[in-house]
C-alpha cells in the first residue's frame, strides 16, 4: 500500500474500528464506576494524564532524544490507554473493569491530553521543523473523529443490540488486537528507513518509559493501599497506551513523528506480557 494512503486512510480507519470495538463493551454503568470506586480511576487517570507524560519529557531529555523524536515519545506518553491494556489485565488476572473504565475516560480525556502535550513538547524541545504544521483545533477534531466518534456507535450498537453485541464482542477484541499489529507493522514498513536510522536513538528512551510506567502505575497503586488486582490493571493502563492514536496523529503532522510510537508498541508487548504472566500467578491465589 502506498505510504500516503496508509498514514490518510488506513491508520484511521482501523483506529476507528478499534475503538468502536471498545465501546461494544462498554455500558453507562462502566462511567458510573468512577463513582464507584474513585480512588482506582483517581489514580489511574492521574498517571495517565500527568504522570505519563512527564516520565516521557524526563525520558526524552535523559536519552538526550533529537527534537522530532522526543516529540513523539511525549505524543506516545500523552495517548490514552487502549484495549490492548484491557485483554493483557483479563489475561494477569487484574481488575478488567477498572481497566475498561479507565480507557474509555482516558479516550475522551485524549481530546485534550493529546493535542495539549503535543504542542508543549513541540515549545519545549524547539521543534521548529513541526511547528508550521501543528494546530490544536485539527489535532482535537482528528482526536475526536477517530476515538470519540466510534467509541460512541459502538456504544449505541451495544445499547440497542446487547445480545449481539455481548456474543460479537470477544470476536471484536480479536479483531482490534489483529488490527493493531497490522497498524503498527505498517508503519514500521512505512517508516522502515526512519526507523532503522533511529532505533538505537529511541529505543532505550522507549524502554526506560515503559518500565517507569508501568513501575510507577503498580507502586502508586499500591502506596494508595488498592489490591494487586487493581494495581495490575493501572500498571497496565499507564504501560500499554494506545499507539495507534499517537501513530495516526504523527502521521497528519510527520511521518518520522511516529518513530517513537512504533517502536515503544514493539517493545510493550514483551514487558507487558511478561508482567501479564507473573501477575497471573500471584492474582490467581489473592
Amino acid at each position: 500500500m502506498d505510504d500516503s494512503l496508509l498514514t490518510s486512510v488506513a491508520l484511521p480507519i482501523a483506529l476507528a474500528l478499534i475503538m468502536a470495538a471498545l465501546g461494544l463493551s462498554l455500558v453507562p454503568d462502566d462511567f458510573r464506576r468512577i463513582f464507584k470506586m474513585p480512588r482506582g480511576v483517581v489514580i489511574g487517570m492521574v498517571n495517565l494524564a500527568i504522570i505519563s507524560p512527564f516520565l516521557a519529557f524526563a525520558a526524552a531529555e535523559l536519552f538526550a532524544l533529537s527534537a522530532v523524536m522526543a516529540v513523539g515519545l511525549v505524543l506516545l506518553g500523552a495517548s490514552p490507554g487502549g484495549t490492548t491494556a484491557n485483554l493483557l489485565t483479563h489475561l494477569a488476572r487484574g481488575d478488567t473493569a477498572l481497566s475498561v473504565t479507565m480507557t474509555a475516560v482516558s479516550s475522551i480525556c485524549a481530546l485534550i491530553t493529546v493535542p495539549l502535550y503535543l504542542g508543549l513538547a513541540i515549545d519545549h524541545f524547539g521543534a521548529t521543523e513541526l511547528s508550521d504544521d501543528f494546530s490544536m483545533l485539527p489535532v482535537v477534531a482528528k482526536v475526536f473523529a477517530i476515538t470519540v466518534v466510534p467509541l460512541a456507535i459502538g456504544m449505541f450498537v451495544r445499547a440497542k443490540r446487547a445480545a449481539w453485541a455481548i456474543e460479537f464482542e470477544p470476536r471484536a477484541k480479536k479483531i482490534a488486537l489483529i488490527l493493531f499489529i497490522v497498524v503498527v507493522a505498517g508503519a514500521v514498513i512505512a517508516e522502515n528507513d526512519s526507523v532503522r536510522d533511529n532505533l538505537s536513538e529511541v529505543l532505550g528512551a522507549a524502554i526506560a518509559l515503559n518500565l517507569a510506567a508501568m513501575a510507577i502505575g503498580f507502586g502508586s497503586a499500591r502506596a494508595a493501599r488498592l489490591d494487586d488486582k487493581q494495581a495490575t490493571a493501572i500498571s497496565m493502563e499507564l504501560g500499554v497506551h494506545n499507539s495507534t492514536i499517537a501513530i495516526a496523529v504523527a502521521a497528519t503532522i510527520s511521518p518520522e513523528l511516529t518513530v517513537p510510537a512504533a517502536v515503544y508498541a514493539s517493545f510493550m508487548f514483551v514487558s507487558a506480557g511478561t508482567f501479564a504472566w507473573f501477575m497471573s500467578k500471584r492474582n490467581r491465589d489473592a
